[in-house]
């Protein structure tokens, strides 16, 4: 756990940010203005064990939520969810369908609670505080054990049906490829995520060779281009492990990619960059949630 004993400087009010994923649990405490105040992160846990999972989850709450004064949780999980009723069913989670994550940890810590996919959570964050700021439209990505997107139109965050929008990893970009957790194949999720990489390697996504790193980049561009050519944005921010770790062979491949396939006059000026929080990013976004800062839901 990292902790700052000078505190905010700002006017000393904190959330709580979660955010939950295939690979690591983290939580953090961070002010109104955007300032990460403390944290701790644990592994999450293979199995089947619903409980267990969430034994991590409360254990990094506890960790830097005791003994403080905290208004809200906020929470970025994996999807697909049901945001109504706070239950999630993480594809890289297989202990948790219909998990009911909101109500358990309203009942752990007493706070009001909100949970959402963990991309539609970085959006909210970069729409608040990152490279989203003051713009109406815009696409933010997560490249990590999974991968999703949070997309912002007209100022307002794409919810959908079920809150389900955006998931931008199920987007086809290899129609012969790899099978996909979700059914399908071929999805940007089955041939560029951290978890597809490990399963074509053998090893850690950290251990990929360039030329892999500059395929996932260029995939993902792909889906870029098509989310930019389907909803007339021009901005895709991008954060996760994988994205972040992979570095420039990964962002100038996938800037190459999209220069390619964005040719409408209205896409040819889409850009691609990282979140300029980096790994802070998804914290940053499970806080805006908390603080219903950055893009409401449409």
């Amino acid at each position: 756990m990292e902790d700052d004993p000078a505190g905010s400087i700002g006017d000393g009010r904190q959330v709580l940010a979660v955010d939950v994923g295939g690979t690591k649990i983290e939580a953090a405490v961070v002010d109104r203005d955007g300032v990460v105040v403390a944290r701790h992160r644990e592994p999450t846990p293979v199995g089947t064990d619903a409980d267990e999972v969430f034994d991590a989850v409360r254990a990094c709450i506890d960790a830097v939520a005791a003994g403080r004064a905290l208004e809200a949780c906020g929470i970025g999980c994996g999807g697909p969810m049901d945001i109504a009723s706070g239950r999630v069913s993480p594809l890289n989670i297989p202990a948790w369908r219909g998990y009911p994550l909101r109500d358990q940890v309203a009942a752990h810590t007493g706070l009001p609670v909100f949970v959402d996919n963990d991309a539609k959570a970085l959006a909210r964050g970069e729409g608040w505080i990152g490279a989203g700021a003051g713009r109406e439209d815009f696409l933010a990505m997560v490249v990590s054990t999974g991968i999703g997107a949070g997309i912002v139109l007209d100022g307002r965050l794409l919810g959908g049906r079920l809150g389900n929008a955006g998931h931008l990893g199920h987007v086809v970009v290899e129609p012969a490829g790899r099978p996909c957790a979700c059914g399908g194949r071929g999805c940007l999720e089955a041939e560029a995520s951290g978890t597809a990489i490990a399963q074509m390697t053998g090893t850690s996504p950290a251990a990929a060779p360039e030329h892999l790193r500059r395929r996932v980049g260029m995939l993902v561009g792909r889906a870029v281009a098509d989310a930019a050519n389907l909803l007339d944005l021009d901005l895709a921010v991008v954060a996760g492990s994988v994205a972040l770790g992979f570095g420039m062979s990964f962002l100038t491949a996938a800037r190459e990619e999209v220069h390619r396939r964005s040719r409408l006059d209205f896409s040819r000026s889409t850009r691609i960059t990282f979140a300029p929080s980096g790994t802070d990013a998804p914290l940053l976004g499970a806080a805006a949630l908390a603080w219903g800062a950055g893009p409401e839901a449409a």
